[in-house]
């Protein structure tokens, strides 16, 4: 990486980040949102319990300790697993220009597997014989190509992949290797005949990552998230065999929310396992026969991220002499434009701002169970910005609203 640092945290804001990260109610858009108004995690820290009380919270907001942290960065390295923040070296590229990039992920393995172009492949739990062949000799001639592949490593689909993909890598070691994204913690394999693939899978090459603290079960919740990160780390998504409502239409549909590729496999209009992917090509996915589909489709984007990450990558400027934690900078930039997490060059909001309380029930009587993007709040709300966005942090903090795996905001 051209002598770019591998490490733009110290400790003490590793363990800062990692307490406020892991605080309730924060997720990754209210992460930013903290460090751009108050300059750093420590100071975040401080102020939650009041911004929890502003926005109507009755018991006080739980924090994570500094212990806690610790206990976990310890357990991470007893894992062989590392935590890194957004922008350093290890933490996948293009996930860092995702809409809400985690501030911090557990990884364990190769890393260089999450640096190289990544596509995923996903689909059904229930898979037929003939989708898992098809997801596994997709994966290995995919990997072969250069191509990194990720997964969830759910039963079905995923685990072919998984599977195909490091079948290419033993075959020839310069193929690339694949990359599991877990909705549970790092050492918690789910479901748990998939032990030993998430075995081979650090010893073959390849990276396990996740957003959760290592122990967390599976739980309805965190699957959303995981898909958000499947999509948000690769260049584009192929669907192999997806019932029409599905944890794998999620992923394409985050994927196209990201400017990524759509991509899915036909089948017969008479088996459900393939009325997902139809549905997906009738909008606009592309048909995909075979592995030459993809990287035909991904060629350009693939060579672009290539040359990207040969180039030191530019520091955000905070613009800010009181900001302590700035935001790592992202390490490569994205095929196609998309916006990366506000900086506190850009973000209105400061440590002083006390939005009125009317604002705040304004605010909760627009949101409903329906969710709705920031940017359309900000423009109802008729109110300044700087007192809309601080107003939705202490409503957020409180629990009195919360934002979905696309960062788009309903009412708790």
């Amino acid at each position: 990486m051209n002598g770019w640092p591998a490490q733009l945290l110290d400790d003490t804001q590793r363990l800062d980040w990692l307490r406020l990260w892991r605080s309730e109610n924060v997720g990754p858009v209210l992460f930013y949102q903290l460090i751009d108004r108050f300059g750093s995690a420590a100071t975040a820290l401080e102020a939650l319990p009041e911004l929890a009380r502003s926005g109507g919270r009755k018991k006080p907001v739980r924090l994570c300790t500094e212990a806690q942290a610790a206990e976990e960065l310890e357990r991470l390295q007893r894992l062989g697993a590392r935590l890194l923040a957004r922008g350093e070296t290890g933490y996948p590229p293009l996930l860092a220009y995702s809409a809400a990039p985690p501030p911090l992920l557990a990884l364990r393995g190769d890393l260089t597997a999450g640096q190289q172009p990544l596509v995923a492949i996903v689909g059904a739990r229930n898979a037929s014989v003939g989708g898992r062949t098809i997801a596994r000799s997709t994966a290995a001639a995919l990997a072969a190509e250069g191509y990194g592949v990720v997964s969830g490593l759910a039963r079905g689909i995923d685990a072919a992949a998984h599977e195909g993909a490091l079948a290419a890598r033993g075959g020839q070691q310069q193929a690339a290797g694949t990359v599991a994204v877990l909705a549970c913690g790092i050492d918690v394999p789910y479901p748990r005949e998939h032990a030993g693939l998430m075995e081979r899978i650090t010893a073959e090459g390849g990276l396990l990552i996740s957003e959760m603290p290592p122990g967390t079960g599976p739980k309805r919740e965190l699957f959303p998230r995981r898909n958000r990160l499947v999509a948000g780390m690769s260049l584009g998504v192929v669907v192999v065999e997806a019932a029409r409502r599905s944890g794998s239409l999620i992923t394409a549909r985050l994927a196209a929310e990201e400017g990524r590729e759509v991509m899915a496999v036909p089948g017969s209009p008479l088996e459900p396992r393939a009325a997902g992917c139809n549905h997906l090509l009738r909008e606009g996915a592309v048909l995909v026969r075979h592995a030459d589909d993809v990287a035909q489709v991904l060629s350009r984007e693939a060579a672009q991220l290539k040359m990207a990450l040969r180039e030191p990558p530019p520091r955000i400027p905070s613009g800010n002499a009181e900001v302590v934690d700035e935001l790592p900078a992202p390490t490569a930039p994205p095929p196609a434009p998309h916006a990366a997490p506000t900086t506190a060059s850009s973000a209105p909001a400061a440590a002083t701002v006390q939005p009125p309380a009317s604002l705040r029930q304004r605010l909760l009587a627009l949101l409903s169970a329906s969710p709705v993007h920031q940017d359309e709040l900000l423009r109802v709300a008729d109110a300044d910005p700087a007192d809309v966005l601080a107003a939705l942090m202490e409503l957020e903090l409180a629990g009195e609203i919360m934002r979905t795996a696309d960062g788009q905001l309903t009412r708790a």
